[in-house]
């Protein structure tokens, strides 16, 4: 059984239910994506799997226990979670921010003790932002904010990390910067890494396990290789695609080129193999 897994978990805004009857596990030390259309339930799945909200019924089960039936700061010694787009306020320091996430273990209104210091040292350095340490978070580009706040969530000494979204907005460069830092953490830290991604490509390159979600269900779960299939694509996100290897890992890498049900278009004979489109082996082949 893996320390992470929720049964017959259903979530609900107001009279809605958004998810039901939701048994899945997170293996613990890998890191997995979930995955799905907008709004299929994915954002709300994670809230509630970190304790962001509160299930309608079932529940979430961490070490054997709810985390609903125990209390705030138990949890955030366990788990910590980066939301979508978090904001800090105006002036406060990269070293300020990263303090936050100390206080889960402080008593009372107690101050930094030595190892609070180390730990908030340790989880800039780690994240590669010594240099921005006395940097007001607001004046980061949006790679450099991302690493500040994954610091913030280190510095919990937490083992599993839960981020919603982490590259959203984020250029392509500070995208890949992002998720080498999460997969750094993963196979230096043994952190499990539990998030939301919207790019499929980025989940099959850099999670281990992957979780499809469709109407707040489970539509396919397991390796990249077993989710990633022009089945799951056609019935989660509505779309035809070619699934191909990853010309460097091995990974299947999803090229889509027509919404489902409308038909493949025809082909076009062209002596180049850009301009036949259809076969996306023959890019892979021709970008080798």
């Amino acid at each position: 059984m893996e320390r992470l897994y929720t049964e017959r978990l259903e979530i609900a805004y107001g009279e809605r239910s958004i998810v039901q009857n939701l048994n899945i596990s997170i293996p613990s030390g890998q890191i997995t994506a979930l995955v799905g259309a907008n709004g299929s339930g994915k954002s709300t799945i994670l809230k509630a799997m970190a304790r962001m909200m509160k299930p309608k019924q079932g529940s979430v089960f961490l070490d054997g226990k709810s985390i609903h039936q125990q209390s705030t700061k138990e949890v955030a010694k366990q788990l910590a979670i980066l939301p979508q787009n978090p904001t800090a306020p105006d002036g406060l320091t990269v070293s300020e921010l990263v303090t936050y996430g100390r206080f889960p273990h402080q008593k009372g209104f107690g101050s930094l003790t030595k190892e609070d210091r180390e730990i908030v040292r340790w989880s800039i350095a780690m994240t590669g932002m010594e240099e921005f340490h006395d940097r007001p978070v607001d004046q980061l580009s949006g790679g450099q904010r991302q690493r500040a706040w994954i610091a913030m969530a280190l510095a919990q000494g937490t083992d599993i990390l839960f981020l919603d979204e982490p590259t959203t907005f984020l250029d392509m460069a500070h995208q890949l910067e992002v998720l080498k830092l999460l997969e750094k953490l993963n196979l230096e830290e043994r952190r499990t890494i539990v998030m939301v991604v919207h790019d499929l490509n980025h989940a099959t390159r850099y999670a281990h396990h992957m979780v499809a979600i469709k109407r707040g269900t489970v539509a396919a779960v397991g390796s990249p290789a077993e989710v990633m299939t022009p089945e799951m694509l056609q019935n989660v996100f509505g779309i035809e695609a070619d699934i191909v290897p990853d010309p460097r890992t091995g990974v299947p890498l999803c090229i889509p080129f027509e919404l489902a049900g409308h038909g493949r278009p025809v082909q076009v004979a062209a002596a180049s193999p850009v301009a036949r489109r259809s076969d996306a082996r023959e890019l892979v082949a021709a970008a080798k």
